[in-house]
């Protein structure tokens, strides 16, 4: 007899419909076709010891299985269930009337319990495109699930009752979720806030301002002196997601498998914080099949790199494309996957390799030689792709002692939302423009007008400053972010020479 079954396999963030033939013949043999890896090959073994533990078995004969179209790898283990039910099925062991209608995913314990799968938001997407009635899938993955509405999504613990279900002997309880609700009720959970920081008022204005901008931004300095304290508080001050980003997010982190502390949305921007020690790939994303990387990851939120330096040249350089095209391409042999990637990258790094150059106190061990070539590690082109770059000192006592509560990150929020929203009115008919970061050199002349007032104060920062060709335009983007946030249409020169003092590693006295 033939049965068929139907599941999912995932490509990049998306799923395609996986069609699973099984046929039961005469004969005593074991066969599946499809290009099944291994993980998928040894599913014989643990759907056989499933069955047992509820009195069933493979039937000895010969079984063929055939996972349609038969050109797409299909990996992991979440293909047991749907397998073990077409087998049963075949076998007459079980009804046919309800399997069709349902997109079927789990992997299988040997005493029948089911485990979690990777990638339940784009299947159940996938489901409700194709018209299939509903989803059985893993309990923990069904809240995930359920975010896509008009679909019956079932979530089971066991393979009893995903037969009794398809047999008509019971019903399951569909899990509902109404996800605006849930959105809306975690979207403001953030664990760091900016009150719990003394002093700092200027890196403060910097991170606002980057934040009301999109601008990647460098902080530079001494060990202790905040660095990541405050670069972990970035998020805090971005505007909240909207439903479309956090889709969009939760879909890439459920791809990768990392949902489990969510229930079901991605409600915050996330942070992502990768070891200087990472590879190419673990950064931009690859394998096989090809995963979503660290820059993925970071979509719609914050992608942050402590001791820059530190990281290897080859992994910094993958960033630059991204940072352009906000997406990533993985090209294999037989096949080529984009994952977003717009993200703001923070970056934080000691100014020399003692760690101390330019501190008020303390006196720095390394030559004009050793500082120059430490900061060489990072490649001009990444630079020119950061906007701001800002100095932070440490913080002095008189300010730590201070017992006044500091400015909250909720209060920040509000001004760089009011921001965006300037940004937004002005990029409306400008395709894949939302902030001005992401404006072009062509763009500027119209987004970013200097009076002659304006001019002459950038020509003199130019020169005096020795300030490097490409500080230019972002010099002009980082001023109309002041100037928005200042709700001024027009950049005047105050706010361009806040932009200018954001520009410490363009001087041409840095470590010299």
């Amino acid at each position: 007899m033939l049965v068929k079954t139907f599941g999912c396999a995932l490509y990049g963030i998306h799923a395609i419909t996986i069609t699973i033939e099984v046929s039961i013949d005469i004969g005593v043999n074991f066969s599946m076709v499809g290009l099944p890896d291994n993980a998928v090959k040894e599913s014989q073994q643990r759907i056989d010891s499933a069955l047992r533990s509820l009195g069933l078995k493979i039937p000895g004969k010969k079984i063929v299985i055939n996972m349609a179209p038969a050109d797409i790898r299909k990996e992991g283990s979440s293909y047991d269930l749907p397998i073990a039910v077409a087998i049963l099925a075949a076998n007459e062991h079980l009804s046919t009337n309800r399997i069709g209608s349902y997109i079927i995913m789990g992997e299988l314990s040997l005493d029948g319990t089911i485990r979690s799968i990777k990638g339940a938001l784009p299947i159940a997407i996938e489901a409700q495109k194709k018209k299939f009635a509903g989803l059985i899938l893993p309990r923990q993955n069904a809240s995930e699930a359920a975010v896509v509405g008009e679909l019956e999504v079932l979530g089971v613990d066991h393979i009893r009752e995903v037969l009794e279900f398809l047999d008509g002997k019971v019903d399951l309880q569909p899990t509902v979720v109404d996800c605006r609700e849930e959105f809306l009720n975690r979207s403001a959970n953030y664990e760091h806030d900016f009150s719990d920081v003394k002093g700092q008022e200027n890196i403060k204005r910097a991170l606002e301002i980057a934040a009301a901008g999109g601008h990647n931004l460098l902080l530079i300095g001494p060990p202790g002196a905040g660095k990541t304290m405050l670069a972990k508080r970035l998020p805090s001050i971005l505007p909240p997601f909207t439903l479309q980003e956090a889709l969009e997010t939760t879909k890439i982190h459920s791809v990768a498998g990392k949902m489990g502390k969510y229930r079901s949305l991605v409600p915050v921007r996330p942070f992502r914080s990768p070891h200087h020690t990472i590879s190419d790939v673990a950064l931009v994303g690859g394998g096989g099949m090809p995963q979503p990387g660290e820059i993925s990851l970071a979509h719609n939120g914050v992608l942050f790199l402590d001791e820059l330096p530190e990281f290897k040249r080859s992994v910094l350089e993958v960033l630059r494309q991204p940072l352009e095209d906000r997406v990533v391409t993985i090209s294999r042999a037989r096949l080529s996957v984009e994952f977003p990637a717009s993200f703001m990258l923070v970056a934080a790094m000691n100014p020399c390799p003692c760690g101390y150059y330019n501190h008020p106190q303390i006196e720095c061990k390394c030559g004009t030689g050793p500082v120059q070539k430490y900061i060489n590690r990072i490649s001009g082109p990444l630079f020119d792709r950061i906007d701001i770059h800002v100095e932070v000192v440490p913080v002095p006592f008189r300010e730590l002692s201070d017992a006044r509560r500091s400015e909250t990150s909720s209060t920040i929020r509000e001004r760089v939302i009011a921001a965006r929203q300037i940004q937004e009115k002005r990029y409306e008919e400008m395709p894949r423009i939302y902030s001005n970061a992401q404006i072009t050199t062509r763009m500027l002349r119209t987004c970013c007008p200097l009076d002659e007032s304006c001019n002459q104060i950038l020509k003199n920062a130019m020169e005096k400053l020795g300030l490097s060709a490409r500080a230019y335009d972002r010099i002009l983007k980082v001023s109309r972010t002041i100037a928005d946030l200042g709700d001024s249409p027009q950049i005047r020169p105050e706010h361009l020479a806040e932009a200018i003092n954001y520009r410490s590693l363009d001087r041409e006295s840095w470590g010299h």
